[in-house]
């Protein structure tokens, strides 16, 4: 495991949120999340939302928002760096065709589940959008609840309460949320493992039974929870997602 590796782990580990809020709203900083939705064969919902948790971690994880063993901040260093320091903001927005293929062009990490692409774009401040990200709408379409069946053994879930029944923008920020707080969780090692697996994850939904034994779990500090600012579509301080490393 390289020094810049444990830097990288070690900078999302110390936590976020630091930073008030800058009085202009326009400066807010946010992660955009773009999700590949083209209107003909549409991707399964389970799939998408996996490929938008890892696309965020994996980004959060690449060298170019750390340092070099040289000490050399990477380019996406200081973007990067300033929205740790802050709220951990992301919005989702949705692209088809020539749309999705100009988001490829803004920095950012693209990852592909089973059909499903979704691609994490280096942090920013809101106002200051690509403009082939900005005319990208947020909301407008959904996408049914599938049944992909159970998890693969030996990565983590990323449990849904499927009461708060959130569109699948809202769902992708919030299981971004949730892969990047269980990557701070765990021990660097640990986190070097997920990274050399590629970061792999499953995405469920969890009915009411499952979820008050997923509470349990993150009141026993076996697993972690989003919680959400209530911004949008849920109520403040609503857990959404809950995240479980692989059993031992």
């Amino acid at each position: 495991m390289s020094s810049s590796f444990q830097a990288r782990h070690a900078r999302l580990a110390a936590g976020y949120g630091g930073r008030p809020d800058p009085q202009d709203p326009s400066a807010v900083l946010a992660m955009p999340i773009v999700l590949h939705i083209p209107k003909a064969d549409p991707p399964r919902r389970s799939s998408l939302l996996e490929a938008a948790a890892m696309s965020a971690v994996v980004l959060c994880f690449d060298e170019r928002v750390g340092l070099s063993e040289d000490g050399e901040p990477g380019p996406w260093h200081e973007n990067f760096t300033a929205w740790v320091d802050s709220r951990i903001r992301k919005v989702s927005r949705r692209a088809r065709g020539a749309a999705w293929a100009g988001a490829q062009n803004v920095d950012g990490i693209t990852v592909d589940v089973a059909g499903a692409s979704a691609r994490a774009l280096v942090p920013g401040p809101v106002g200051d959008l690509d403009p082939r990200i900005k005319k990208l709408q947020i909301g407008g379409t959904d996408l049914e609840h599938d049944q992909p069946g159970r998890p693969l053994t030996g990565v983590p879930v990323l449990w849904i309460d499927s009461r708060l029944e959130m569109t699948v923008g809202k769902a992708a920020a919030q299981v971004g949320h949730a892969s990047m707080l269980l990557a701070a969780a765990l021990d660097s090692d640990a986190a070097h493992a997920w990274a050399a697996d590629g970061f792999r994850l499953a995405v469920r939904d969890a009915d009411a039974e499952t979820w008050e034994r997923l509470v349990a779990l993150v009141r026993a500090g076996r697993a972690v929870a989003v919680r959400d600012a209530g911004f949008t579509e849920v109520a403040p301080g609503s857990m959404t997602v809950i995240a479980v490393p692989p059993a031992e």
